[in-house]
């Protein structure tokens, strides 16, 4: 593990401030799931104990989401292929796609902090509609819920590790 955390770690090239904290959580989660993945077996990525979601499924949603709230913030509608791949993240993994998954996550991070660099601080209050239903959010509100809902699912996929590995 890395001595700091990304907030510790000064700003992110190019991001506008207010957006500082977005782009080092969205760091924080690709560095945390690197660390907290290598060496599962495929039992233990498609494990469910006591129900929870498996630790594929949380690799998976991670960019997923990342990808679908993007789309939410920049004013768009979901895609079939989005809509199809939102529907894959709860399938189990073979062993041969876990780097594949890893490097869309990584991936993803990486194209949702270049898209930060993009914004204009302007528009952040700006209404932005969510889903079928559109309910009301702002293109500033999403950016901030793609980063805490990464590392929510960070959090899980650490616990879900945890006892997968002590079974």
């Amino acid at each position: 593990m890395a001595d700091t955390e990304w907030w510790q770690r000064g700003p992110i090239a190019g991001v506008t401030p207010i957006l500082q904290p977005v782009a080092h959580i969205l760091l924080q989660v690709r560095e945390s799931v690197g660390e907290i993945v290598p060496g599962l077996t495929e039992a233990q990525w498609n494990a469910r104990p006591a129900g929870v979601a498996s630790a594929a499924f949380h690799a998976r949603h991670i960019p997923g989401a990342l990808d679908r709230l993007y789309t939410y913030a920049r004013g768009g509608a979901l895609t079939e292929t989005q809509r199809d791949a939102m529907r894959r993240e709860k399938e189990p993994i073979v062993q041969a796609d876990v780097p594949a998954m890893i490097r869309a996550l990584d991936e993803r991070i990486e194209a949702a902090v270049e898209e930060l660099r993009t914004i204009d601080p302007a528009i952040l209050g700006d209404w932005r509609g969510v889903g079928r239903a559109q309910l009301p959010s702002t293109v500033i509100g999403l950016l901030v819920h793609g980063a805490e809902h990464g590392m929510r699912h960070v959090g899980q996929l650490l616990v879900t590790v945890r006892v997968v590995r002590a079974t």
